[in-house]
């Protein structure tokens, strides 16, 4: 395939076809579309959160992990992409970092976990 396959049509068509092509699990080819409308529009978040999780699938975790922060640049009480970096920096070995993530998506989603014990108010 030519570079313009990938660039046909308006980014409507693009979008539909990267999610057509990741929905087939050929995450490759939904990088190389998506790629370019991040590049066109860099604002919107969609675009960018399909990228990053494009590259997570194919296992290209330095890229996934710098388009997550990305969108957390933009939208730092973004719960997927926080979920989502937690996941990235796990597969890497950075636990440490991940755990941070995670709890910060689990706070966004309100899952706060248990209270801690003598914390519970009685009801009277």
């Amino acid at each position: 395939m030519d570079e313009t396959y990938y660039e046909f049509g308006t980014p409507a068509d693009r979008w539909d076809r990267a999610n057509l092509f990741f929905e087939a699990k050929e995450y490759m080819t939904a990088a190389r579309i998506l790629g370019g409308l991040v590049k066109e529009t860099p604002e919107q978040v969609a675009p960018r959160l399909l990228l990053a999780r494009a590259y997570y699938h194919s296992a290209r975790l330095a890229k996934a992990e710098a388009e997550l922060r990305a969108v957390l640049e933009r939208d730092p009480v973004e719960r997927y992409a926080r979920l989502m970096l937690g996941r990235t920096l796990e597969r890497q070995g950075r636990n440490s970092e991940a755990a941070t993530h995670l709890r910060m998506a689990a706070a966004l989603a309100g899952d706060f976990g248990p209270e801690p014990s003598g914390s519970r108010r009685t009801a009277q």
